[in-house]
């Protein structure tokens, strides 16, 4: 008698376009990373934090995929192109090298 049983090594194919198995988690941590130095930026006022938000921003944006939900990206970018703009309006000086 022959039973039908699953083999205990599956194969699963690598991750493709049309077969998205394994995703890529840089965006959500550029996002994160970007509301994270956003808020420093505005609550510490410090500018280099400002700047980081908006970089890591960018790089959030430009490794989405384009199914992906854009409100919580868009919410990051502006919340750190705010940050940048509260951080210079209250201390209009040029930021100086941390050397």
């Amino acid at each position: 008698m022959a039973t039908n049983r699953k083999p205990a090594n599956t194969y699963k194919p690598p991750s493709t376009e049309n077969n998205p198995t394994l995703e890529d988690p840089t965006p959500d941590y550029m996002n994160l990373l970007g509301m994270i130095f956003s808020m420093c930026g505005l609550m510490l006022k410090l500018k280099w934090c400002a700047w980081i938000a908006v970089y890591c921003s960018f790089i959030s944006f430009a490794n989405s995929r384009s199914s992906e939900d854009t409100k919580q990206m868009m919410s990051s970018f502006m919340l750190s192109i705010s940050a940048v703009v509260m951080s210079y309006l209250q201390n209009p000086q040029p930021m100086s090298p941390p050397w």
